[in-house]
Formats: C-alpha cells, sequence, structure tokens
C-alpha cells in the first residue's frame, strides 16, 4: 500500500511543557486514519506541525510521497497539498461567505478591487458540488455555528491541489444529517492518490468513517489499529488507560423538592413558543432537541441575552426581571455558551484573570485589582478542574479547547452561582475528560446547585439528566423522566411535525 504521509520523531516543547514525544504517524494513499486521543495528548499540536503553523523541534522528519519535506509555512503546506480545517473557527465575521472563502486568491479581485460578482458566482458552484445550501452573500457572523463550520469545510475543499485534508474535530456543532452530508463529502474526496486525517472525540464517527486509527496519549504515540478489527472500548482504553462506560446514567438522586428555577409562558417573536419548565435544588434538567429547537433560544432568553416577548422568570420562588446578562448573574444565574471562544472567555488574557471574570468585583479594592488572591483562586480552579497547563499565568488562547472549556466552568463556580446552564458543555471534549466534566455536575447536583444541560449528544443527555425536556419547533414537546427515556423516545419527540405539536403538553 503507497505511503501518503510518513512522520517520525516529532517532538515539540513549550516552555515547560513537552507537547510531543518521538511520535510516528503514517496515512495511506485512498484511506481515512482517524486520529484519538484525551485533550492535550498532542493531536491538534501534531497537525500543526504538519501543516507548517508550528515549527518541530530537531531530528523530526515528514514525508510526502516517499520524499522528505521541511514545510515552511501555512502557504508551502498547502502548495505542497496539505490542508486543514482547524477545530476553532477562524472566519473573518464581517465578511461574506464568498468573500472568506475565496478573499487573497487568483481572481478574487479586479482593478484593485473584491470582485464580489466572480467570488459569488465561484462559491455558489462549490456549495452546489458539494451539496450545501448556503448563500455565497451571507454575512459569516449572521450564520449559526454549525453553518459556519459548513463553510470552514467548503473553503478546505475548495482547494483543487489537496492531495492530504485534516479534519480536526468537524462535526462538534453539526447535526446528524449535516454529519451524514460530511460524510459523503469525505467519501468523494478520498480517492487511490488522496488521504484524510480526521481527528474526533466522537467514537460512533471513528468506527464508521475511518480505516485505521491512530492513538496519542500525553504527547506520546501509543498505537495504530484497523478499525474492522477492535471494538471502541478498546482505542477508549488505549486513549485513557483506563475503560469508560457509555451507557451510565445519574449516579445522584433529587432529594429535594424546592424549585430553583420556573418558567412561565417564556416566547420570544422570533421561535420559542409557550415555553413552561420548572429544576428543582440539586436536578439536572437535560434539554435534548435537533439543531434549531429552540434549545439555545430558551438559555439565551432566561439568560437575558436574548429579548423575551412575554413569560416569568422566577428564582427561588421569586419573580425576577432579567432583562440582560448583568440580571441574570445578579439573580444567580450562570451560562456556558455553546460558543466558549467568543461569548465565554477573553482569549488574549491568561486563565487565573478568566476563571475569575464572572466575580471580577470580589477581587478589587478601591480600584485596585488584588493580583494575590486572583492568583490564588485561579490556582485552586485550575487543580480542582485538571486543567492542563504549565501555569494560571499561560493565556488562555494557548490551551486546548477541552481546558478552555473547563476554564469557563471555573468562571461561574468562582461566581457561586446557584443556576448554572451548560450549553453543550463537553463539545470537542474527549472521553475522558467528558467524565471528569459529568462528575463535576453531579458534585454541583450535591452541593444544591439547579442545573441545566444543552447537549445534541443523546448519550450525554442520558448520562447527566434525572429528566429530559424534549424539544422541537421552538415547543417543548414533553419532558421525561430519565428512568422511562431512551434515545428512541427522545428522537420521536424530538422529530414531531409542526403539524404535530397542536395539543403536545409538555
Amino acid at each position: 500500500m503507497t505511503k501518503l504521509l510518513e512522520l517520525k520523531n516529532v517532538s515539540k516543547t513549550f516552555p515547560g511543557v513537552k507537547a510531543l514525544q518521538n511520535v510516528h504517524l503514517d496515512l495511506n494513499a485512498g484511506e481515512v486514519l482517524g486520529l484519538c486521543g484525551e485533550n492535550g495528548a498532542g493531536k491538534s499540536t501534531l497537525m500543526k506541525i504538519l501543516t507548517g503553523i508550528y515549527t518541530p523541534d530537531a531530528g523530526a522528519e515528514i514525508w510526502l510521497q516517499g520524499q522528505q519535506v521541511n514545510v515552511r509555512d501555512v502557504n508551502h503546506a498547502r502548495d505542497l497539498g496539505l490542508s486543514i480545517i482547524h477545530q476553532e473557527l477562524n472566519m473573518v465575521p464581517d465578511l461574506t461567505v464568498a468573500q472568506n472563502l475565496y478573499i487573497g486568491r487568483d481572481g478574487s479581485s479586479k482593478g484593485g478591487f473584491i470582485n464580489d460578482k466572480a467570488l459569488n458566482v465561484r462559491a455558489a458552484e462549490l456549495f452546489e458540488r458539494l451539496g450545501m445550501n448556503i448563500r455565497p452573500t451571507a454575512r459569516v457572523g449572521d450564520l449559526s455555528v454549525a453553518r459556519q463550520q459548513m463553510v470552514e469545510i467548503a473553503r478546505a475543499l475548495s482547494f483543487d491541489s489537496t492531495k492530504i485534508l485534516i479534519m480536526d474535530e468537524p462535526t462538534a456543532a453539526l447535526t446528524v444529517s449535516e454529519t451524514d452530508a460530511l460524510f459523503g463529502m469525505i467519501r468523494d474526496f478520498v480517492t487511490p492518490e488522496t488521504g484524510l486525517i480526521y481527528i474526533s472525540h466522537r467514537m460512533p464517527e471513528i468506527e464508521e468513517i475511518t480505516d485505521r486509527v491512530s492513538v496519542l496519549r500525553d504527547g506520546q504515540y501509543i498505537g495504530t489499529v484497523t478499525t474492522d478489527e477492535v471494538e471502541m472500548r478498546e482505542i477508549i482504553s488505549m486513549m485513557v488507560g483506563r475503560e469508560v462506560s457509555g451507557d451510565a446514567r445519574p449516579r445522584t438522586t433529587v432529594d429535594s423538592d424546592e424549585v430553583m428555577l420556573k418558567v412561565e409562558g417564556l416566547n420570544t417573536k422570533k421561535l420559542l413558543h409557550d415555553i413552561n419548565f420548572e429544576v428543582r435544588k440539586g436536578e439536572v434538567l437535560g434539554f435534548a432537541g435537533l439543531v434549531g429547537a429552540g434549545r439555545t433560544e430558551v438559555a439565551r432568553a432566561v439568560f437575558g441575552a436574548d429579548p423575551r416577548e412575554s413569560g416569568d422568570i422566577y428564582v427561588h420562588g421569586k419573580k425576577v426581571n432579567v432583562r440582560s446578562a448583568a440580571d441574570a448573574v445578579r439573580a444567580g444565574i450562570g451560562y456556558l455558551s455553546e460558543d466558549r471562544k467568543t461569548f465565554g472567555l477573553l482569549l488574549e488574557q491568561d486563565i487565573k484573570y478568566n476563571a475569575v471574570l464572572a466575580a471580577m468585583q470580589d477581587f478589587s479594592i478601591g480600584g485596585f485589582v488584588l493580583d494575590g488572591k486572583i492568583r490564588t483562586v485561579g490556582q485552586e480552579y485550575s487543580d480542582r478542574l485538571r486543567v492542563k497547563t504549565p501555569s494560571v499565568n499561560q493565556l488562555l488562547g494557548k490551551l486546548s479547547g477541552g481546558n478552555q472549556q473547563k476554564v469557563v466552568i471555573a468562571k461561574w463556580l468562582v461566581r457561586n452561582s446557584d443556576i448554572l446552564i451548560f450549553d453543550e458543555p463537553t463539545r470537542g471534549i474527549d472521553v475522558g475528560a467528558k467524565e471528569e466534566i459529568y462528575e463535576l455536575i453531579e458534585q454541583l447536583c450535591a452541593q444544591g446547585k439547579a442545573i441545566i444541560v444543552i447537549s445534541s449528544e443523546l448519550p450525554e443527555v442520558l448520562r447527566v439528566s434525572h429528566r429530559i425536556a424534549v424539544m422541537a419547533h421552538g415547543h417543548i414537546t414533553g419532558i421525561l423522566d430519565n428512568e422511562d427515556a431512551t434515545q428512541e423516545s427522545i428522537m420521536e419527540l424530538a422529530t414531531l411535525g409542526k403539524a404535530q405539536l397542536k395539543g403536545t403538553a409538555a
């Protein structure tokens, strides 16, 4: 079998951290290679070396089709036929879709001005070929996270020179149908002259789309297996060094009848219709449904991030007037957005500063910031949540996505919010770190917090939730007790048509 790519003796050292140590990897022509490992295992670092973003330590070798190469930078990598779709979105929100796809490339300008007409035509042809229904003239900042991700995928596939395509968590924000469409694109891309490296924490995807799987752990190469010759639990064991059950249910019980949060008759102009629910002390209420059903819109309306047309919100039995996020925070509500990069964090600031961001008034006196107190608290929560970092002085933008998510959680724990809304809490987080987040949620329940968890992964909803509210078309179509809920019963409620919603009771 022809070797399309070989990486040999790849190491990378950052200040205080050995990110990679003598890693080996190979990709055969005509195959999809899965690359798995926990957050911090070195997957993204290895791919950034391959695509010229990072320079490896001395002794590393990169071989493309039998020729050793020195990848100088991103443009050189693209010239060599290497293209990557990063986990974190990397587009200019104020530009159109077509401009994000093609600006800076041949034919993008005419007489010194952007040739929008030509860009729109090229983008429309690309989307038609890929089966994507996206307007080239749409402003990227107005698109959902899922559709922005599809634009990223389209951009990578738009380079005709691409021989090796790398996808880093490409489906994190995609629906089931969008994921199926992506897999179709992958199968069309992979030929006897091309290959694809697929990074994902979603084991069913790894099982479905890959031919082989290579595993990294703690910056070291663990091994490579043929996908159809192993069970997924064996790959997970290679990743985390222990077995992780995918069939668990909540280990905590709800002992209190005290209602911490109650929402009555919540409506918004665009989507939500007569939303009613309550969350008790020590309870996790899960929200399930297809993308666009209204789950995030409920969270944003309760948190005051989006205006509500009508409806009442009660905290500890008292009606509260939540018109802004500041009102919600004062009422004891914390919100972990699904888009942590845009709404949850300051990537240019360090870990300790981000950890105290929601409670900054407690860390200053007379206009002076209490650096020592911030450092102490930042270190405490970094240790508690097992954030992988050499120091709490590390800039947040240099952490992996999973570790960034832990810092978002720390922010609301420092604030000591009684009601926590987790929107896709483990998006982009590996299976081992997911269990840490689940255990943390259970600890918060034991402390008497009321928690809402919104997730697109049904096993996750079933794993953490005591009750599950299912949504479709802006309505709550049912609320199930965990012991009665199955993936099938949830999907039945999540796929109700608009005509079936009349008379549906929550």
